[in-house]
């Protein structure tokens, strides 16, 4: 398998410049179903495939859910914890893949990990409502505007298909404000303020970025060997990545899927047998590296690696 990491220079600097999540006028309140405290253990960057946001809603603008996911890709990734790409940077059809509404997760991640990612997040849009209050009397009234987002995140492992993350989020955020002689419910404010909408659906999927890190340490970091030519061993993972030059990586088979005899429910997959041991000597392309034999043999394309 070659290597497809080209795209990840334009996935990492895709976004925009870090939003101001401290808004003049702005109260915010979240609560939230799930907190995972995480470690500060180092390993190298998961890559996480961000699927096209989902939203309840047909009627919302499109250009809400991109502008929030290409921000959220772009938070994630400069945590330097991870590789999150956007879906649509490997020209994926994700049309066959989607059905009532909703992705079909199954074939999803074992396209995801054909490609060489360790995970796929799925996000949905679940409700925006906006409620307005104010003063009952007098020419000028303060006007208090209440948003509240309800949003879902969801991550599962390629390899395996279990899920280890999903979480329903509900951000409220208020803005206060003064209306002059005017009837509070006649007032139009999703048409007449869609950059506030915006920034707060962008603001609600910021505050998913530390849980969704947390939860990928559940999520065993892997690559592949996309080609070998001589005592060269050439891998889909590099520099970006986070591999240095001396590390050893373990190459195993994939490993064999184990079911439940009574229910037929997926139980996990055993360990891979290990063939042996790779030492990275150099960098290639966007985010390959090339390696060669520590121990061990019988190597072959498509072969599974893990930090030894």
């Amino acid at each position: 398998m070659k290597s497809i990491w080209c795209f990840l220079v334009i996935s990492i600097s895709l976004g925009c410049a870090t939003m101001d999540r401290s808004q003049p006028g702005l109260k915010r309140d979240i609560r939230d179903e799930n907190q995972i405290v995480r470690k500060d253990d180092y390993s190298p960057r998961k890559r996480l495939m961000v699927l096209p946001f989902l939203d309840v809603s047909e009627k919302r603008p499109q250009e809400f859910r991109d502008k929030a996911r290409a921000s959220f890709i772009y938070d994630l990734n400069r945590s330097g914890e991870v590789l999150a790409v956007d879906s649509h940077d490997l020209n994926m059809d994700l049309s066959k893949m989607k059905e009532g509404g909703k992705y079909k997760l199954a074939e999803i991640t074992k396209a995801a990990q054909a490609l060489g990612f360790n995970a796929v997040l799925e996000a949905k849009i679940n409700d925006i409502q906006i409620k307005r209050k104010s003063d009952k009397v007098g020419i000028v009234r303060q006007l208090t505007t209440v948003f509240e987002v309800v949003a879902q995140v969801r991550v599962v492992m390629t390899r395996t298909g279990q899920e280890v993350f999903n979480t329903i989020k509900t951000v409220t955020v208020e803005e206060q404000g003064v209306r002059v002689a005017e009837r509070v419910e006649t007032d139009r404010y999703l048409q007449s303020n869609p950059q506030l909408i915006e920034v707060i659906l962008k603001d609600t999927f910021f505050d998913f970025t530390p849980q969704v890190l947390a939860s990928l340490e559940k999520v065993s970091w892997e690559g592949r060997i996309a080609a070998i030519n001589g005592d060269r061993i050439y891998l889909n993972v590099g520099k970006i990545s986070g591999l240095q030059v001396g590390d050893l990586l373990k190459v195993l088979d994939d490993g064999d899927d184990i079911y439940d005899p009574e229910s037929g429910s997926h139980v996990g997959r055993v360990p891979g047998r290990l063939k042996g041991t790779l030492e990275l000597i150099s960098y290639f392309g966007t985010d390959g590296s090339i390696a060669v034999i520590h121990s061990g043999s019988g190597f072959k394309e498509n072969d599974r690696v893990e930090i030894y």
